[in-house]
């Protein structure tokens, strides 16, 4: 495996680890691997064998692919506020709430959306 297959791997595998709120070393004892082991995978120094790769989307629940394949990651960190993000960016008039709601929990965002519309139905200019 090259320096991008590791890198993309490294990227990936941060990213279920935040997903999933998992540090190195309870992934590392998960693993029956030291704690400088999956430092080394989330920094792509070094890629893991395939059977470590396999354990790994037993623990994240993902498929194969979700840690080797390079692919755009979700934007918004809570799957709840991935849904709502949708439907704000689904209605038009509502988009400048995108840009600022990644970190943000689902029910700020929900209640943002709602003020938002509710003052575009009661704008008289509309």
């Amino acid at each position: 495996m090259g320096e991008k297959d590791r890198r993309i791997f490294a990227e990936n595998l941060t990213y279920h680890m935040n997903r999933n709120g998992v540090n190195g070393i309870t992934l590392a004892k998960y693993m029956g691997v030291s704690s400088a082991t999956i430092s080394d995978w989330m920094h792509g120094k070094k890629m893991p064998r395939v059977d470590k790769i396999k354990s790994l989307t037993n623990y994240f629940g993902c498929k194969m692919t979700d840690l080797v394949d390079e692919k755009p990651q979700d934007y918004y960190l809570n799957p709840e506020t991935a849904r709502i993000a949708q439907e704000i960016f689904d209605n038009k008039d509502l988009h400048a709430l995108l840009d600022s709601a990644r970190g943000n929990k689902p029910e700020n965002l929900r209640l943002a959306a709602e003020m938002l519309a509710r003052m575009k139905d009661t704008n008289p200019d509309g």
